[in-house]
């Protein structure tokens, strides 16, 4: 059984790779992806340990409501919860309101 996680930047960051899953299994979008972030293909599995460039990977999928709409339909995830990860991994100070 997995433990669940409760750290808030620890599930923006499997939110954001969901995100990459997502972005890759379009080849169309990913080669989209690659040319906007100038990185390759190669690459890619290095930078995704990189919170920035994983707010990236948020910016892109939320750019526009058709592809963040089929990104939250596919990851079951409302894209209020998307914004809410990406406002979390662009922020390095972020913390919880609560105790």
């Amino acid at each position: 059984m997995k433990k669940p996680v409760h750290n808030p930047r620890e599930v923006a960051e499997i939110v954001a790779i969901q995100a990459l899953g997502f972005i890759a299994g379009d080849p169309e979008r990913l080669g989209l992806f690659l040319a906007e972030t100038g990185i390759g293909p190669e690459t890619l599995r290095n930078a995704a340990s990189d919170p920035q460039f994983l707010a990236s990977v948020l910016d892109f999928v939320m750019r526009d409501d058709a592809t963040v709409q089929a990104f939250a339909k596919a990851s079951e995830l409302h894209p209020t919860n998307i914004a809410a990860a990406r406002q979390v991994l662009g922020d390095p100070q972020w913390e919880r309101d609560v105790p």
